[in-house]
């Protein structure tokens, strides 16, 4: 098979990645598929990135038809005055929640506790979150995918990484050459679109990985393995496409001096690398040495699943034992990351938004504004971090012609907005309303869901308290 018949397969893959049906039969929701959004601003992240303002965006059967173009009679009809349209928001880093196998990492031998796959997703589409990318999918992660594009539930596009370790933990381990390779062949073979690398990886084994999966056309994206302490260049091979963590740069660097920074600049730039900052989870880490409020009060934390709220509390790594030198540790960490950011962003090389959602902390869906804040703070202007978060994301993943933009024919992805992202980015929250595949979900739909989700885990909570008690 030729290459370009391998990347038209990808992209195919691609184009399935969740979201409901691509053929208009009937989904979960209002099964509307012809609508109308009058006089708003649109932020189309474009090439142009010219402001649209107060024109009609006609969307039917999941795509954008027109802008300001003929609006239909039978259309469902938005006011978008004093509103602001932009694309659906990227998160490309999180780890997705799904059904637990206690005791036995193997899928095939069953659950032994399931999990609301649309209690899971209801927490991106609340936040505007219309694509992820998981960079350790397991068979639990297809079957969620496999729902979404089936209509059982509403959801977001999902994008796949199979992870690949050296050492002796579980999952793919690779410690020679061959491996790795075969690794990555596996991981074509099982449906992955992406690799991800990880930090025990020796260095030819890291080097076999990424070769071999140039040859199989599938981008690599996470750490720079620990084995390039001391020679981190010879890491930045072209084929290594994203560093999933600014501070895999920290762990390479002795001094945090900004002279390191300069030389990352440098081997970035050199080999194409792209960044994924996650700047959240340091702060939630450091957050956590603190005190453990700083977990209680998360926006969002009561959507969280039980278990997960449980092990966030009462068995966090990040909180016990900790001291003022693992904060103020953190805290020059977060320093490093901010200007490494900026430098970065100053040398033009693609920054993309995403959080580690699922890391202690880091909640689903909520995670990816404050992301944004933060990249903001870092250096980053508004419409850059939106940039970050949109367009980009959808260019690295390969379908920047299907979604990342608003133009006529892409999917509708789509966040409605109260208020004006550019002249404060934390506008991202006030959201009215989300197209999910052209799925129109307003606030108060979104709200029935998350108070949907919200009863499900006050009846788990109660269940486990009657347990207890007998």
């Amino acid at each position: 098979m030729n290459r370009s018949v391998l990347l038209t397969a990808c992209i195919l893959l691609l184009i399935n990645l969740g979201c409901g049906h691509q053929d208009g039969q009937h989904q979960r929701g209002n099964a509307t598929n012809l609508y109308v959004i009058l006089n708003v601003s649109v932020l189309p992240m474009t090439d142009k990135d010219t402001l649209l303002s107060n024109v009609n965006v006609v969307i039917r059967d999941h795509r954008i038809e027109s802008i300001n173009g003929p609006i239909p009679d039978s259309a469902t009809r938005i006011d978008g005055t004093n509103k602001w349209l932009l694309p659906g928001f990227i998160d490309m880093h999180v780890h997705g929640f799904a059904d637990i196998n206690f005791g036995t990492p193997y899928p095939t031998q069953g659950a032994t506790f399931f999990v609301d796959d649309q209690d899971v997703m209801t927490l991106y589409l609340a936040n505007g979150v219309t694509t992820i990318f998981d960079l350790n999918a397991r068979a639990e992660n297809f079957a969620q995918r496999n729902a979404i594009q089936k209509g059982r539930i509403i959801g977001p596009r999902m994008a796949l990484a199979a992870l690949i370790n050296g050492g002796d933990g579980d999952g793919r381990i690779a410690n020679n050459p061959e491996d790795g390779r075969q690794s990555v062949r596996m991981a074509k073979a099982e449906g992955y679109e992406f690799i991800k690398v990880y930090s025990q990886l020796d260095e030819e084994t890291f080097l076999a990985i990424v070769d071999e999966a140039n040859r199989q056309h599938m981008k690599v994206v996470g750490h720079i393995p620990n084995s390039f302490i001391g020679k981190t260049q010879k890491a930045f091979v072209p084929g290594f496409n994203l560093v999933a963590h600014a501070e895999e740069f920290a762990k390479q660097s002795k001094t945090y001096g900004d002279d390191d920074i300069q030389s990352f600049v440098s081997m970035a730039k050199a080999s194409g690398t792209w960044l994924c900052p996650t700047l959240i989870t340091i702060k939630r880490i450091r957050d956590q040495t603190q005190s453990l409020d700083s977990i209680r009060h998360l926006q969002g934390f009561e959507l969280i699943h039980p278990l997960m709220q449980d092990k966030w509390i009462n068995a966090n790594k990040f909180n016990d034992g900790s001291n003022n030198q693992d904060t103020r540790h953190l805290a020059e960490l977060m320093d490093f990351n901010n200007r490494l950011v900026k430098a970065f962003y100053q040398a033009n090389i693609p920054l993309v938004t995403g959080t580690d959602a699922g890391c202690s902390g880091v909640v689903w869906g909520y995670a990816l504004h404050d992301e944004l804040v933060l990249l903001v703070q870092a250096g980053l202007s508004p419409k850059d971090a939106l940039k970050s978060s949109t367009i980009l994301p959808a260019k690295w993943l390969g379908i920047d012609h299907l979604i990342g933009t608003i133009e006529p024919g892409k999917f509708a992805d789509l966040v409605l907005l109260n208020s004006n992202p550019m002249e404060d980015i934390h506008h991202t929250r006030n959201i009215y309303g989300v197209f999910a595949n052209g799925q129109w979900l307003p606030q108060s739909m979104l709200k029935q869901m998350t108070d949907t989700v919200r009863t499900h885990h006050q009846k788990m909570g109660d269940r486990r308290k009657t347990v207890q008690m007998n």
